[in-house]
């Protein structure tokens, strides 16, 4: 019963998430939108430097399609760019099925230009030949180019849409989880066609570098703001801060001392670098309400630090 609420819940959210994502598109000017696809365009050339001047050329195949494409240009005659377009091609209309044509296009964008750049710059030498050095700094180019792109609006396809997808189905599983298992795959695989145990273990190394950037990149660094919101539009508010930040929120009850009206009190904790837009959801839903924002040194749970890695 438990989990048939979760899931309800989870596809609740999914779908405010999608029609908020379709109003903040549609919102846009066409400057705006000119401007996310510049940045994308050169996000998905760094992208391309990290995959063809440092990763594919040490034999690395850390995680994703870019991953997989690597470990199948050894076996076909086709570029490692030639097959990021084209592994992506059945995930691109899965997720056209599920999340519509519009939530795709910019996505599908960033992955030509990555599939065309990725071809570009192999056409240039390796920029080192120390395994270690390229699996750190191959790293850190893609993961800051896909946080760029995801803050563009956009995705570089791959696992990002399957595991979108997996989540609309199963929400009750971890975003981070999924990922996890799919890159160990890909990682394996790479170790047996390359036939190369160092090579997956630094391709390992890859997709932990990855994911720290990543959540850096994203997130900032580990802190966080607790945030207490007293509204009586406190379901507006909720329902913004779950589409628009992908946040956990929590609704406590309470009493008005004087009034003694019962009052609905939205709890939620929040990366720094989100708290501003709490505060401008807040603001635009209601300018009247009541909020308290106090400072979070610690926080342990899903999306934060692990208690038991933390403390044992």
């Amino acid at each position: 019963m438990k989990k048939m609420h979760r899931d309800a819940e989870g596809r609740q959210v999914a779908e405010i998430q999608q029609e908020y994502e379709k109003k903040k598109e549609e919102g846009k000017t066409a400057r705006q939108r000119l401007w996310d696809y510049i940045i994308i365009t050169i996000a998905s050339a760094v992208y391309a430097v990290g995959v063809s001047m440092f990763i594919d050329p040490n034999d690395m195949a850390p995680g994703g399609v870019t991953g997989l494409s690597i470990i199948f240009s050894r076996i076909v005659p086709l570029s490692t760019g030639t097959l990021i377009m084209v592994i992506n091609i059945p995930i691109i209309i899965l997720g056209m099925w599920k999340f519509g044509f519009r939530f795709i296009i910019s996505t599908l964008y960033a992955i030509v230009m990555t599939s065309v750049f990725t071809n570009v710059f192999a056409g240039f030498a390796a920029a080192t030949d120390d395994i270690l050095l390229a699996a750190l700094a191959g790293s850190v180019l893609i993961a800051s180019s896909i946080g760029v792109i995801f803050k563009r609006g956009a995705t570089t396809g791959g696992t990002d849409i399957i595991v979108k997808c997996l989540r609309l189905k199963y929400p009750h599983l971890k975003t981070g989880m999924l990922f996890f298992l799919m890159d160990v795959c890909i990682v394996t695989l790479s170790g047996i066609v390359f036939r190369n145990i160092d090579s997956a273990l630094y391709a390992g190394i890859s997709v932990v570098v990855t994911a720290v950037v990543l959540d850096m990149v994203l997130y900032g660094r580990d802190g966080a703001k607790l945030v207490y919101i007293i509204s009586d539009c406190q379901k507006k508010i909720t329902d913004r801060l779950l589409a628009e930040l992908d946040i956990g929120v929590t609704r406590l009850s309470g009493e008005g001392a004087f009034s003694g009206n019962e009052k609905k009190i939205i709890m939620c904790v929040v990366r720094k670098p989100l708290a501003p837009k709490v505060e401008e959801i807040v603001k635009e839903e209601d300018a009247d309400a009541f909020m308290i924002v106090t400072s979070a040194t610690e926080i342990f749970g899903e999306g934060y630090k692990s208690y038991f890695g933390e403390k044992f």
